[in-house]
């Protein structure tokens, strides 16, 4: 039913717009009446009924329960959108055949609704054969990025000059940057380290930080 309801809102041009510009179908009915009927009519809600049946109004000449039907349609619709975007990077990737994709697939909803923020330190080589490391800020990376690719073994999870730190070991290159989580280089109080093995990275390591906030 819900499905069938989502498929009416994206089939039909307008309805999301005309569903949310008016709260209920008398203040539909309102915006339908002009002046010159009020004028002559004297009567508001005979007004009404005559844009109901059609016989006067100034737009789209729309029934109560095709409007109820819209407005359903609408915030189903909606509720499908929100549905899609609350589903994690890391839901049915094969994360357990490393053990940072692990770690931060059971981070990840906390990084996303704020209850947790996660500093990676990373040191591995980039696509030069160059040694590099850096530190992530995990949360802002996820809201800036698609981690689809990282979740899926496609992309390997490195650090970049805009985060927290990055060191080119062989260029002696290096750079620090603050975020809205982190004033660089300190994680603040409230934090633990977690050291992972992995044959895919030279060295990781992970700091939790649990915040106040609520999600």
């Amino acid at each position: 039913m819900v499905s069938a309801i989502v498929k009416m809102a994206e089939g039909q041009s307008g309805v999301d717009s005309l569903a949310t510009e008016f709260a209920t179908y008398s203040d539909f009915l309102d915006s339908q009446v002009t002046p010159t009927d009020l004028y002559y009519l004297e009567d508001e809600e005979l007004a009404r009924q005559l844009v109901e049946l059609g016989y006067r109004g100034s737009g789209e000449v729309l029934k109560r329960e095709d409007f109820e039907a819209r407005k359903l349609a609408a915030a189903a619709s909606r509720q499908a959108r929100g549905d899609q975007q609350n589903v994690l990077c890391s839901t049915g990737k094969p994360v357990e055949k490393c053990a940072l994709l692990l770690a931060l697939a059971q981070r990840e909803e906390a990084n996303r609704n704020g209850k947790m923020t996660t500093i990676v330190f990373v040191r591995d080589r980039n696509h030069r054969g160059q040694e590099i490391s850096g530190y992530i800020d995990y949360a802002h990376r996820l809201k800036t990025e698609d981690f689809g690719p990282y979740f899926s073994g496609r992309r390997k999870l490195l650090p970049r000059h805009s985060d927290l730190s990055f060191y080119n070991w062989d260029t002696n290159y290096s750079t620090s940057n603050s975020t809205a989580n982190y004033q660089a280089p300190s994680p603040g109080d409230n934090t633990t380290c977690a050291r992972l093995s992995s044959q895919r990275y030279i060295q990781i390591t992970l700091f939790d930080h649990i915040t106040r906030r609520k999600a």
